[in-house]
């Protein structure tokens, strides 16, 4: 069963406006499918396959005489060496949507994009299913917690079910888990066999990893400290290996669509601001099979429940951004040296609009009380904000401040 997607949107309204379109993620969040669907009438060609590969390789021009655009070319980091001859072809034909290309490795791909296709491409970043799109929710604005957001999902008659919620972020966020009726041994096996090709192919081919038992120590330990302010040292500690591998691994953890880094809010008026960024593993179901909670029982009473519902707010808050084309979003999260922290920010503007996230349902009006520190900063407004948790309906909680269920992201 296909999910529409929103981000399909944001691909064409820049093939209208690029020669060239880049999409970019994580292996399996569903980036060949949304082409394959979104433009059906386009020919497709997967680098993934040797034979096809080899020919691009030993002659990329023969081969984009062979299939001529537009043509939808997936995994196109497998081949670096047509970014040259695409550079060619659009600056020699003007025409608009003629490249679709995708790659789940992103630190080569986007680094031949920036030195090839600099001007001639648009780019998305693409992450697993939304809830917006689970619960067919057609609203794809970025989130921003103004009451008009919350309008539209009241318009939208969104219910929330605590079940769902639930078995939702223990399953996680890849299509293919959704397209047939699933069981907690599907969920096993799934990640299973995404973690093994993902150190298979995507990890050796990045890292040239010698240590493959260093290499899983790391990645559970990212899950782990999801949610936590990043500790080069910790995760060096847990690994047995020294910062600069850690750096490097968390590099491509990064650029490969599984990791995400919240910067923290900065300004010169203060210095006492925390400047390290918090550290997440992006698909909460992911990160529950990593650290071995294996129903969604197990984990609403672990002792990780908090972080990983954390971790599912801010992958969601990110897919509303990448879904409509925003790939840096201006999202920060806020921390002082006496400990004052907003768990995320997010600019518009001049304008800041603090959101805390927690698992309760019934937060009080003292777990926002760091919000008043935003109207301590020069230059910047304090714009509305929000505690996004488990609470069934969307409720005021101050005259600026609302309360919003986790489903109306």
């Amino acid at each position: 069963m296909y999910i529409s997607r929103h981000i399909e949107t944001a691909v064409r309204r820049l093939a209208s406006r690029k020669p060239v379109v880049v999409v970019t993620g994580a292996r399996q969040v569903g980036k060949a499918t949304l082409l394959e669907t979104a433009f059906s009438d386009i020919r497709h060609i997967a680098m993934d396959n040797p034979l096809v590969r080899q020919t691009a390789i030993n002659n990329p021009s023969v081969f984009f005489d062979t299939y001529p655009s537009p043509i939808v070319v997936d995994e196109i980091q497998k081949a670096g060496h047509l970014f040259e001859y695409i550079k060619e072809r659009v600056d020699t034909n003007k025409n608009k949507g003629q490249f679709y290309l995708t790659g789940s490795q992103s630190l080569g791909l986007m680094k031949n994009v920036s030195e090839s296709l600099a001007g001639r491409a648009g780019i998305v970043k693409m992450l697993g299913i939304s809830m917006r799109e689970l619960n067919n929710i057609q609203h794809s604005a970025p989130f921003i917690p103004t009451p008009l957001h919350t309008e539209s999902f009241i318009k939208a008659s969104v219910t929330f079910n605590y079940n769902t919620l639930i078995t939702r972020i223990h399953k996680g966020f890849f299509p293919e888990l959704y397209e047939t009726e699933s069981n907690l041994d599907d969920w096993s096996d799934f990640y299973s066999s995404y973690f093994q090709t993902y150190i298979e192919k995507d990890i050796r081919d990045i890292l040239n990893i010698q240590d493959e038992s260093a290499f899983i120590k790391f990645v559970r330990a990212v899950a782990a400290l999801s949610g936590q302010v990043l500790n080069y040292s910790t995760l060096s500690e847990i690994c047995g290996k020294d910062n600069k591998t850690v750096k490097h691994w968390l590099s491509a953890l990064e650029s490969s669509g599984l990791v995400f880094l919240l910067e923290p809010y900065y300004n010169n008026h203060n210095k006492r601001l925390i400047k390290t960024p918090k550290l997440y593993l992006l698909d909460t179901g992911f990160l529950c099979w990593l650290l071995g909670w294996n129903t969604p029982e197990q984990l609403i009473h672990g002792a990780m429940w908090g972080a990983i519902f954390e971790t599912f707010v801010i992958a969601e808050v990110l897919k509303s951004y990448f879904n409509h084309g925003l790939s840096k979003p201006t999202l920060f999260y806020y921390r002082d040296k006496d400990k004052n922290e907003i768990d995320l920010l997010i600019q518009d503007g001049e304008t800041l609009h603090p959101v805390e996230i927690k698992a309760d349902s019934n937060p009080s009006p003292s777990l926002i009380s760091p919000f008043r520190l935003l109207e301590t900063i020069p230059g910047v407004k304090r714009g509305t904000g929000a505690v996004l948790c488990m609470s069934p309906h969307a409720l005021p909680l101050t005259e600026t401040d609302m309360i919003l269920p986790a489903n109306m992201i």
